[in-house]
């Protein structure tokens, strides 16, 4: 699902906003270095409400939306669902006390730290094989042989036996 154009993460932009001032949708979208369509996206997912209209009919905001955008761009940055971003936001009030909320809030967020670590963990993985990869690639910048890329299955470099996966499946004979 497309929330928009790729933003950068909103916690980079977290200068002190007037609270009592009025933030139309375009505010808010260079508040979060967002385009005005993510801040309608939100919007009409129901995840983010204006507080009133103008005279104009315009959408206004108050600083708790802002600060709203910005922990649900975190969150869709992070890897979080629309829809699992909306159960956040809509679980305390499906309780009837603050024990059962906070339980299961808790339970949620802590399920969702579990896969966030998962996802830490594989991006980590990731980030040493290609570190990996684009040391020995460097070597194959000289290389003369005439017929590449057919050819680079043989040579030395490919031929070691520690090379990284990244390395094997995207250089070798077939990458």
């Amino acid at each position: 699902m497309d929330d928009g154009d790729g933003a950068t993460s909103a916690a980079a932009n977290d200068e002190a906003v007037d609270e009592d001032r009025p933030l139309t949708t375009g505010d808010l979208a260079r508040e979060c270095a967002t385009t005005v369509r993510t801040v309608r996206f939100y919007e009409e997912a129901g995840v983010l409400c204006p507080e009133t209209r103008s005279q104009g009919g315009h959408r206004l905001f108050g600083g708790a939306d802002l600060e709203k955008l910005k922990l649900i761009m975190d969150l869709r940055e992070a890897g979080l669902s629309l829809h699992d971003i909306r159960r956040l936001f809509e679980l305390k009030r499906e309780h009837e006390s603050a024990e059962g909320a906070s339980a299961a809030m808790a339970s949620l967020l802590e399920a969702q730290i579990t896969e966030m670590q998962r996802k830490i963990a594989t991006l980590r993985r990731l980030r040493e094989e290609l570190a990996a990869t684009v040391a020995i690639i460097g070597e194959c910048k000289d290389c003369d042989v005439r017929s590449f890329p057919s050819a680079c299955g043989d040579c030395d470099v490919m031929g070691r036996g520690d090379l990284p996966r990244a390395m094997r499946i995207l250089w070798g004979r077939d990458g």
